[in-house]
């Protein structure tokens, strides 16, 4: 994938602020006093082995888990005890390894349901799709900016997969985040749509703050401006991408599992996804 990532901007107001964040389960630490910025504007990717801690990272920053200790900032309000639900309100979307969508809804439904929602018309959603016409305005241009607009009529259940990675970036872009984490966007998807779906990803809204988990190198380095590297729960660095690619304890922790600095694929196929409900 061919694109230019935005210069990272180290002035710019940070949106989401992890501080000291850290999770036990029992005697296991799976996040270990993690602070990380997440700057307006921002392309930060968060990578690492299986096992760093990267899916708790983020289940903690969306309220999925509750934090041990540490605090989670969101535009300067402290949001460590709030919902999930109440995250998103306030502008935090997240896409998921594993798709959650209803199978028996096709794209357009699936999104009229989720801008009518996110407009207040939520009591409504029983009316006719077309009732209401700006809400029809903007699941078209959803369904264009995602290359859906084909299979927009068809149930959800029989799109191609790389389709419906595509319907919950859209769905995420729906609820009109001003901070986006997407969990391995690219995870299962097969080959031959990988390049839809990551040219999507690399064309999102420049005032969108997003944070990328991803295992496949090529997308980290042609998306990110900024990355953070967990190990064992821990932020073992944080920089730019030529210095995370040239970091020798980066290329420490993927000896043997793929060069950071050649963008290839640490831990095997990065098609899999390998952290399903673990940490």
């Amino acid at each position: 994938m061919n694109t230019t990532v935005k210069p990272y901007d180290a002035q710019a107001e940070v949106v989401l602020s992890a501080q000291g964040l850290v999770k036990r389960f029992g005697g296991i630490t799976a996040t270990n006093n993690v602070s990380l910025d997440l700057r307006r504007g921002a392309r930060h990717a968060l990578i690492g082995p299986n096992g760093a801690g990267k899916t708790t990272l983020i289940n903690l920053l969306t309220g999925v888990l509750s934090a041990t200790e540490g605090r989670i900032v969101l535009e300067g309000e402290d949001i460590t005890s709030l919902a999930p639900y109440q995250r998103v309100r306030r502008g935090m979307v997240r896409t998921f390894q594993i798709n959650q969508l209803f199978d028996s809804f096709t794209p357009l439904e699936t999104l009229a349901t989720t801008v009518s929602q996110q407009r207040g018309l939520g009591t409504k959603w029983w009316q006719p799709l077309g009732a209401n016409r700006a809400v029809m305005e903007r699941c078209e241009q959803l369904l264009e900016q995602f290359h859906l607009t084909s299979v927009m009529h068809q149930k959800t259940n029989v799109l191609a997969y790389g389709k419906r990675r595509l319907l919950e970036i859209a769905i995420a872009l729906a609820c009109e985040p001003r901070v986006l984490l997407l969990d391995e966007p690219v995870a299962g998807v097969p080959a031959g749509e990988r390049e839809e779906l990551l040219a999507t990803v690399a064309a999102l809204p420049a005032d969108v703050s997003v944070l990328l988990i991803e295992h496949d190198m090529d997308l980290v380095f042609s998306f990110a401006n900024r990355m953070t590297v967990l190990v064992n729960g821990t932020m073992l660095t944080e920089g730019s991408p030529d210095e995370i690619a040239n970091d020798p304890q980066v290329k420490a922790v993927y000896l043997g599992h793929g060069e950071v600095a050649g963008h290839t694929h640490p831990q095997g196929n990065p098609t899999q996804s390998q952290e399903q409900a673990h940490v």
